[in-house]
């Protein structure tokens, strides 16, 4: 397993991207249309980006428990098939790790990652980095991604792990009723900042639940920030590149 920030998957053939799953055992409907669209449609690509938060919650690669087993198997089908397979964390599955990535054949991305989509420099972002206006979630991201933090938590009995993890969602969804829309949204100077920063023309990311295609000048040329869409509901949405250009698919 490698983990990568910089042109990691060549480019070329078709790609697909996906975010926003939050598979967990209280979706099995978005669990079938998931296994659904690896075993069919993600095959027809050449590679497959999923930009964080394929789980509603990851509390270690030792908690191979039947429902993580069944995704781990699928997408070690998937990459097995020929279809390359590389993901980002989301701030919901940030402890995905080497085991995870081994099991499954799939490459460990770091966020942000840079890479060539149709020979055009793109930016692939979970998008939770771009949320700078929730200035406690990221203070609380920072300290979630503190080595020191995490190694702490991950030698934890698996059952303590799950009983923190089931506190942190309830006060997580606690925080989120009470903060203003706008504040959740991405801030426009960040994304401006992360495009220059590495030279991109353009930006793919998640965690907003917000899918459009956003397209706006940069420093006299156009650039564009494609916001793909949370699987909800028994159906989920693909962004795709091919040959014929960039076209959103629904999944079901």
């Amino acid at each position: 397993m490698r983990q990568t920030n910089d042109e990691g998957l060549a480019d070329g053939g078709e790609s697909l991207f996906i975010s926003d799953l939050h598979l967990g055992v209280d979706r099995p409907e978005i669990l079938a249309c998931f296994l659904r669209f690896l075993e069919g449609r993600a095959r027809a690509a050449q590679r497959l980006y999923i930009l964080g938060d394929l789980f509603d919650v990851w509390i270690g690669d030792d908690d191979l428990n039947p429902f993580n087993q069944r995704v781990i198997q699928a997408l070690r089908d998937l990459t097995l098939s020929g279809t390359a397979c590389a993901l980002l964390r989301g701030n919901r599955d940030f402890l995905l790790g080497r085991r995870f990535a081994r099991l499954t054949g799939c490459v460990l991305l770091s966020d942000p990652h840079r890479v060539l989509i149709g020979g055009e420099s793109t930016l692939l972002m979970h998008g939770d980095l771009l949320c700078t206006q929730d200035l406690d979630y990221q203070r609380l991201r920072r300290r979630l991604r503190n080595p020191v933090v995490q190694w702490l938590f991950l030698h934890r009995p698996l059952a303590k792990r799950q009983a923190t993890a089931d506190a942190y969602r309830q006060l997580s969804a606690s925080a989120i009723a009470e903060k203003p829309l706008t504040i959740m949204d991405v801030e426009q100077k960040t994304v401006e900042r992360y495009l220059r920063r590495h030279r991109a023309q353009r930006l793919i990311h998640g965690h907003t639940h917000r899918p459009e295609d956003h397209v706006f000048s940069l420093e006299g040329r156009p650039v564009e920030r494609l916001v793909l869409a949370e699987w909800r509901d028994g159906v989920g949405e693909v962004l795709s590149h091919s040959a014929h250009g960039w076209q959103r698919e629904v999944v079901r």
